[in-house]
């Protein structure tokens, strides 16, 4: 067997150190995507010690480049955007614009050509689907309005950066820069034909293959392609429907590139979009996403191998001013723009704190810009260098943006109670409508909180209002909030995990707390919290398996409900009332479990 192996050096190295340095990161509260990143600096040839194979590496960030794509195209909701098309559309294209012109000049006055300078501001302009997505989903804001304009302003970014991804290569010979490779529509009508058709002809051929693969993906691809999912699905077997879904990815990206001239990003994520519209779209993601996020760490380890560290030395300034850009100037713009919108202030703050860094693909148009000639190395460092410090600092961002909220909004209303004028408008709540997701501290005492609506936490709400036990329901979703408020029931919006939250719900004076979220980690979080501010709180949670349950109860859970075993009790009751004839028991639950009289019984899990 040969001992020269690398591609399993590459892949082992890469892994294992991206483990390593992942952990660390999140160990001191940072995305790990800052791990992966310095992991990949460190199997660099610019720093000492082992140096992976930089032939393969860039190969394997391609395939992490296809999946990653074929994730956003899985995600991409046409309805979702349609929903804050008003604000994000516009939005998006002005801020793009805005940090796209900052970018140019600073490419500009470091000498940079045209084309260079472009390519620098177009990578700073578009933020990370990885970190935004992270961020809002650990502050659980992705479905409320602020989430969803941010998600919708993100979907316009990376569409905008998609084309840029088909234009770039046609157009980079603008002006003699860059060595673009030659469009073969073109090449071949001037050969057979003699006509000339310039860069206009190259970027309309271009445009015109793309149209027409865009065409054929969505009249036949979006019918052959899920027809083929549910095929495979019929046939039972798990191991061939995750085949399928990587071969669909890897095939329509792969096919796509050769046949039609697109990028392989191109049609990844148009199989993605397609493989959306398919009801088996979430299976799909959820099969995928193993060899996806594996993938997705070597293509940033790849990323960080390019990265240079004595350009923090050899230049200070010019890195200094693409921070600048991305962490102060794009999310200034931002601010700005969803203001003039008219949108809270809120709303504003999460966004602009949202766009404050760059990512993934920031990275592909560094390096198709380096590839195609246009962009020094020196440019693609810098843009290396601006992500991993701006992604560090974005929790910063945020905590900064947290505290600033109040302070604004306070000044905000003493500016209003200062105007006689403005008096009248004070006392019409209509005028002054409060903060989408504003939330305010409980006056119940006595009472019981419930941590998530879902199948079973509504349950449990309806016994409880039924039985007339004051209560009040922690909730992240917008939807399920409006349905509460309607109802009348007591509702925060918030994370529970957050000790500011459970502060909200009064969790001292509280006689009882049910955790109905299937998080069983954030379960743990919210159990422990609660016996430490109210020991003598009774607390319920639920769990998915004995080792849930055996950590629930250390950190502090009382009764812990496992659903695999209450479906089985109930199976071993009707069985029993067929073969043995003997008394009914009660739908499985416990004898302590309040059943609902009218409340049909909740769907499976």
């Amino acid at each position: 067997m040969p001992h020269d192996t690398p591609l399993i050096s590459t892949i082992v190295g890469g892994l294992v150190l991206a483990f390593i340095f992942g952990a660390f990161a999140h160990r001191l509260r940072m995305p790990p995507l800052v791990g992966y990143l310095i992991a990949g600096v460190l199997v660099g040839p610019h720093t000492p010690g082992y140096v992976a194979d930089q032939s393969l590496a860039p190969e394997l960030a391609e395939i992490g480049v296809i999946l990653l794509m074929f994730g956003v195209g899985l995600h991409f909701s046409l309805k979702d955007l349609l929903s804050v098309r008003g604000i994000a559309v516009p939005g998006a294209i002005a801020q793009i614009a805005f940090a796209t012109l900052l970018g140019w000049g600073l490419g500009a006055f470091m000498g940079w050509p045209t084309g260079g300078s472009l390519v620098f501001g177009l990578a700073l302009s578009v933020a990370s689907t990885v970190v935004l997505l992270k961020a809002l989903q650990e502050r659980r804001l992705v479905e409320t309005e602020r989430g969803r304009i941010a998600v919708g302003w993100l979907i316009v970014e990376d569409l905008a950066m998609v084309l840029a991804l088909v234009l770039i290569p046609a157009a980079a010979s603008i002006g003699g820069e860059g060595h673009a490779p030659v469009e073969p529509l073109s090449a071949g009508l001037n050969r057979l034909f003699g006509l000339d058709l310039g860069i206009g002809g190259m970027i309309a051929m271009t445009l015109v293959k793309v149209a027409l693969f865009v065409a054929l993906m969505l009249v036949f691809g979006r019918k052959l392609i899920p027809w083929t999912m549910h095929r495979i699905a019929h046939t039972g077997s798990r191991e061939l429907f995750r085949l399928g879904v990587l071969a669909i990815a890897l095939g329509v990206a792969f096919g796509a590139a050769k046949l039609f001239g697109v990028s392989l990003a191109l049609g990844a994520f148009f199989a993605g979009m397609v493989l959306a519209e398919s009801e088996l779209s979430h299976r799909a993601a959820q099969e995928s996403l193993p060899l996806r996020d594996a993938f997705a760490v070597l293509f940033f380890v790849s990323v960080g191998m390019l990265f240079d560290p004595n350009i923090l030395i050899d230049k200070p300034l010019p890195i200094l001013a693409t921070i600048f850009i991305i962490v102060i100037g794009k999310s200034v713009a931002a601010l700005l723009i969803v203001l003039a919108f008219k949108k809270p202030l809120g709303t504003a703050l999460t966004i602009s704190a949202s766009l404050g860094q760059i990512g993934e693909f920031s990275f592909i148009l560094a390096a198709l810009g380096v590839e195609l000639g246009l962009l020094p190395e020196e440019g693609r460092d810098l843009i290396l260098a601006g992500a991993i410090i701006s992604i560090i600092l974005n929790p910063l961002l945020f905590f900064l943006c947290d505290r600033m909220r109040p302070f604004f909004e306070g000044a905000k209303r003493e500016d209003i109670v200062a105007d006689p004028a403005a008096a009248d408008a004070i006392a019409v709540p209509e005028e002054t409508p409060p903060e989408d997701d504003e939330v305010h501290p409980t006056a119940l005492n006595g009472h019981a909180i419930l941590v998530g609506y879902g199948r079973v936490g509504s349950i449990v709400g309806q016994n409880l209002k039924s039985s007339a036990t004051p209560f009040l329901v922690i909730e992240d979703s917008d939807k399920r909030i409006g349905e509460l408020k309607v109802q009348g029931v007591e509702t925060l919006m918030g994370n529970a995990v957050m000790r500011e939250t459970l502060d909200l719900a009064n969790l001292a004076g509280a006689r009882s707390i049910a955790i109905a979220i299937p998080n069983a980690f954030e379960a743990c979080r919210i159990a422990e919290q609660a016996r430490s501010v109210n020991p003598s709180i009774l607390i319920v949670a639920r769990a998915h398996s004995d080792a849930e349950v055996d950590e629930l109860k250390q950190y502090g859970a009382d009764t812990v409900i496992m659903g695999e075993r209450e479906i089985a009790l109930g199976m071993v009751d009707r069985l029993a009332q067929v073969h043995h004839d003997s008394v009914p028991y009660e739908d499985g639950h416990g004898p302590d479990t309040i059943i609902p009289a009218d409340d049909p019984p909740p769907q499976r899990e």
